[in-house]
């Protein structure tokens, strides 16, 4: 039996009114505070030649990118997977400033596949970033601007989780692995594969391996950074990454987090400190709402290596992890031609008010609007709003 057209493509959905309104409203929050913070918004465009969408994003981006062919140039195309690299790209290229740069963005963003269940693989992908600044600033910036944002959608019961890159470069380094084998630590890193692992490290050098071994353990509070301390072998590199979390750690005393020094999840293109947030979700388990870090490589294939850090997450899934607000209230107005009706009418919609005129035929129909008061005619044949 031929399947129906209507049918739509795995993990692809349509947005109904009631869950519409509301993404649409969180994404007018999460843009007000961002701008709220000084970042001025940017529009990349969803499609773009592949080796300028994909170039310096590391295999992981690739396959997660809808190819197909230009028929204006006969080239490669992309559909984006991650906004990032293209506001690497504008702030490279575009902007071209010399001081600091601070973008926002919102937009839908394309999948070939899901990580996780009940993602969508048309996230709409909202994201901040900072560019030019290399301090911890900018980190602590980022991260606070993170759950302001969050906070602001009415999410309960955060939870930080941070880590860096750099520890793992300080435990590999002494080894002076190629990337291929890079990568495939990392993965095994990522999704916590001990038996990977092990196989891995098997011929490394001892210190390295037994190092490498470690990192999976070192999870928990902020304990973390002196277990690693006294655990890993002590380098340049690892301190700067270790002082760096105990600072930021320092000025987020009041929101709870962990430290997880293994943690790889995300995209390739992260040099240094991590973060994600989780909150309680539509499954009932925690689940990551947020994702950033810092990544002063992004610009570099642009011809522009800058400071960058930010943060993005999917307002699709947001809006599963926090409590829907109340229908909004509106005024019920019959349907008519009268010219005091109708300027009645306007004047309530110029005045902010939503009035929903009852076509004929259809006036006890119920909708997506709570008409809690109704426009009557009384008896000076003035229009009035009443409550019902």
């Amino acid at each position: 039996m031929p399947m129906s057209a209507w049918v739509l493509p795995d993990h692809i959905a349509d947005v109904l009114p009631s869950e519409a309104r509301h993404i649409e409203e969180l994404r007018r929050g999460l843009l007000d505070a961002a701008r709220g913070y000084g970042y001025e918004l940017v529009m990349p465009p969803l499609v773009e030649h592949l080796d300028s969408l994909l170039t310096g994003t590391g295999e992981a981006l690739d396959l997660l990118t809808f190819k197909l062919v230009d028929q204006l140039s006969g080239r490669t195309l992309g559909l984006r997977a991650d906004s990032t690299p293209q506001v690497a790209r504008i702030d490279a290229h575009l902007l071209n400033r010399r001081g600091v740069a601070r973008l926002s963005y919102c937009g839908p963003v394309v999948h070939t596949r899901i990580d996780r269940p009940f993602a969508s693989r048309e996230p709409l992908q909202f994201g901040a970033e900072i560019y030019g600044h290399a301090g911890l600033e900018a980190d602590l910036e980022v991260l606070e601007l993170a759950l302001a944002c969050l906070q602001s959608a009415g999410v309960l019961g955060m939870q930080l989780d941070l880590s860096d890159v750099r520890v793992i470069d300080a435990v590999l380094a002494p080894a002076a692995l190629d990337t291929t084998r890079t990568q495939r630590i990392h993965a095994a890193l990522a999704i916590k594969d001990a038996a990977a692992l092990e196989a891995l490290a098997r011929d490394l050098p001892e210190r390295v391996r037994l190092d490498l071994l470690a990192l999976p353990r070192l999870f928990g509070g902020v304990e973390v950074l002196e277990r690693a301390r006294s655990q890993l072998q002590a380098s340049p590199l690892l301190h700067t990454a270790l002082d760096s979390l105990s600072w930021l750690v320092g000025h987020l005393a009041d929101m709870p987090l962990s430290i997880d020094l293994a943690d790889l999840r995300g995209y390739a293109y992260y040099t240094g400190m991590r973060f994600a947030v989780f909150a309680t979700g539509r499954t009932g388990e925690p689940e990551e709402l947020a994702r950033g870090g810092r990544y002063d490589e992004v610009g570099a294939v642009f011809g522009r290596k800058r400071p960058a850090v930010g943060f993005s997450l999917d307002l699709k899934e947001l809006v599963g992890a926090v409590t829907p607000p109340a229908l909004r209230a509106a005024i019920r107005a019959p349907w008519g031609m009268d010219a005091s009706l109708r300027a009645a009418i306007a004047a309530l919609r110029a005045q902010g008010h939503t009035v929903v005129c009852a076509l004929p035929g259809h006036e006890q129909e119920i909708d997506e609007f709570r008409c809690d008061r109704v426009l009557v005619q009384d008896g000076t044949s003035a229009w009035t709003v009443k409550s019902l």
